[in-house]
């Protein structure tokens, strides 16, 4: 055989040689890359669902945050409606409240002055105009919702009597009203005025 031929196969060999360690070291990193791509990716996946997670739980978090609000200001809302709607109703129901205040005190001088024993018939006559015009009056105050307090007898109430003075008394357990000083009155369901009271000991 030729030098030349001898050397053309040794190259050819060579280069054959060469090929199959490239083909070699390409199939390694095939497989390494094969076996390591399916990790990466898991990886990537869990870290993109925790993002999500967190996400969902910030979204949830602030969804009953502004819930929460809402119904807080639902409530604020319905009761501001409903304190809107009793101050109307009280407005109405009360409207007369001061006049009857500055007619009270009225009351109380025509109660004095029937008090009086009349010394004449003609004083007499007088008295019981009087009393037809106190009675007539009485009438329409009560129609406004006015009514006297019956107290005497009754236990002592702070938020319905005022005492001015308490007494000795063999007839009543302590703490019963045994006097009136001045009349109370109640205009529907609220005081319009405390009874001036004495009070057992």
């Amino acid at each position: 055989m030729k030098p030349e031929q001898e050397q053309s196969q040794t190259n050819t060999a060579e280069q054959e040689k060469d090929m199959e360690q490239v083909e070699a070291n390409a199939s390694h990193d095939h497989m390494q890359e094969s076996d390591s791509t399916p990790a990466a990716e898991e990886e990537i996946l869990e870290q993109e669902a925790n993002a999500l997670n967190a996400e969902l739980q910030q979204a949830k978090k602030e969804s009953e945050e502004n819930y929460q609000r809402l119904l807080r200001a639902q409530a604020d809302f319905d009761n501001f409606r409903r304190r809107t709607q009793k101050e109307k109703e009280d407005l109405a129901k009360y409207a007369s409240q001061k006049l009857i205040e500055e007619i009270v005190p009225v009351l109380d001088n025509f109660e004095r002055a029937m008090a009086t024993k009349p010394g004449t018939p003609e004083v007499e006559s007088f008295a019981k105009g009087m009393d037809m015009i106190f009675r007539q009056l009485q009438q329409v105050l009560e129609q406004e919702g006015l009514q006297a307090m019956n107290t005497v007898g009754e236990a002592f109430n702070p938020e319905f009597h005022q005492a001015i003075m308490q007494v000795e008394s063999d007839e009543h357990e302590e703490g019963i009203v045994v006097e009136e000083v001045q009349r109370g009155y109640m205009l529907k369901d609220r005081v319009l005025r405390p009874a001036m009271v004495k009070v057992s000991g």
